[in-house]
């Protein structure tokens, strides 16, 4: 596979889908958003995006699964090649009108990242990678910062909006990280967190409950980006895993103080 020029087509497919969402936040109205399950909200723009995505990227790839939050297709494949597509990463940001949500795709062999695009659709930026190519925003290549030390840093979160039985020890972390670090961030989309990470603006993210497709593309935009990515026990088990710590080299540091309380 030619994954330059896939990863070209998918930018321009993700930026076409951003814009479509942003058209529509123009007229957006709350009535019109429905509940999956307890405090995680959908509307009518995220299952149309999602639609419009799969569609587009059937044309790119015919024989590759879908992965994708709104189960507006039933295709994926235990091995192989997948897409792994949030249509709309931010959901309750989108519905408020906080002008932070993204589009995120990525193509994945198994558990191996080809292509990964994140579309900043409030920004109008693009993050995109392809395995062995590098990372950038736009036409600038990206590096995560050279931070090494918990008390240089600034890190991303997200916090649960459901299966709390975890949420004692990850306030525990919160509460430690807060003491020793720049700082926490929560600003509500994954996606770009990551994408953050691998541009230097973060210096970590870490986060339990994810999906796949909140984490796929970010996680090899980090890695090629020259980060660490693992799972809250330091293992590889984090694209279905449920939960992920990815940095700069400040990684060793993060995990072992989130170990200490998980």
């Amino acid at each position: 596979m030619d994954l330059q020029k896939i990863c070209e087509a998918v930018k321009t497919i993700s930026k076409e889908v951003g814009e479509f969402i942003a058209e529509e936040r123009k007229h957006f109205e709350t009535e019109k958003i429905e509940y999956k399950d307890l405090n995680n909200v959908v509307s009518y723009v995220d299952k149309e995006a999602e639609k419009r995505l799969v569609d587009y990227l059937r044309l790119i790839l015919p024989d590759a699964g879908f992965i994708t939050e709104e189960d507006t297709v039933e295709n994926s494949k235990p091995i192989g090649l997948n897409w792994i597509i949030d249509p709309l990463d931010g959901t309750a940001n989108f519905v408020h009108n906080l002008p932070h949500y993204s589009v995120s795709v990525a193509l994945y062999d198994g558990k191996i990242g080809l292509v990964g695009v994140v579309y900043e659709i409030c920004r109008d930026k693009t993050f995109w990678t392809f395995k062995g190519g590098g990372a950038y925003c736009d036409d600038v290549k990206l590096k995560v910062s050279n931070s090494l030390k918990l008390d240089e840093s600034l890190f991303a979160t997200g916090f649960p909006y459901y299966k709390f039985e975890q949420m004692q020890a990850y306030l525990l972390i919160l509460e430690s990280l807060m003491q020793k670090t720049h700082g926490l961030r929560r600003a509500g989309s994954a996606a770009l967190d990551l994408a953050y990470v691998a541009a230097g603006y973060y210096d970590g993210f870490f986060e339990y409950n994810l999906k796949s497709w909140d984490m796929a593309a970010g996680i090899l935009l980090i890695e090629e980006a020259g980060g660490k990515v693992s799972d809250f026990e330091g293992k590889d088990d984090f694209l279905f895993g449920r939960n992920i710590v990815a940095a700069s080299e400040v990684h060793t540091e993060l995990l072992k103080e989130i170990q200490r309380f998980w």
